[in-house]
């Protein structure tokens, strides 16, 4: 023990406020990823420096390759996993609105066959069956 945690009192350190996650800006987050792909820079060095992980910094990074790599294979634009997200949940929606519909309809057409007066046979059709020469 050291000297000064002998005596009557020992220190408390006590935490008044709450630390909330820094949101970071795209701008912000590409600047950082294009100094760490600097020559002579390293990722951890730039993370160290802005105050975040190392493992923040490579996730920034890895997303960012990984995003324009997809984009000039696909030889289309990069869309965000929210916009993804955000049509993934209206299709879900609309695949139940649809299922719905189509079960009323069948409901519906059900109802109609019930509802329609059966067709009576012909009086003047015969009942005997013309190809055993019955008449």
């Amino acid at each position: 023990m050291s000297k000064a945690s002998e005596g009557p009192f020992s220190r408390v350190e006590v935490i008044t406020s709450v630390q909330r996650r820094r949101r970071w800006s795209t701008a912000e987050k590409v600047r950082l990823v294009e100094e760490a792909m600097q020559p002579g820079m390293s990722v951890s060095y730039v993370a160290r420096q802005a105050g975040i992980s190392p493992s923040q910094l490579f996730a920034w990074k890895r997303r960012m390759l990984e995003g324009g790599y997809a984009a000039v294979q696909a030889d289309e634009d990069v869309v965000g996993t929210s916009r993804v997200r955000d049509l993934e949940k209206r299709v879900r929606d609309l695949e139940r609105l649809l299922g719905r519909k189509t079960l009323e309809n069948e409901i519906l057409k059900e109802a109609l066959e019930v509802a329609r007066p059966k067709k009576r046979p012909s009086p003047l059709l015969s009942w005997s069956d013309p190809k055993d020469g019955s008449r």
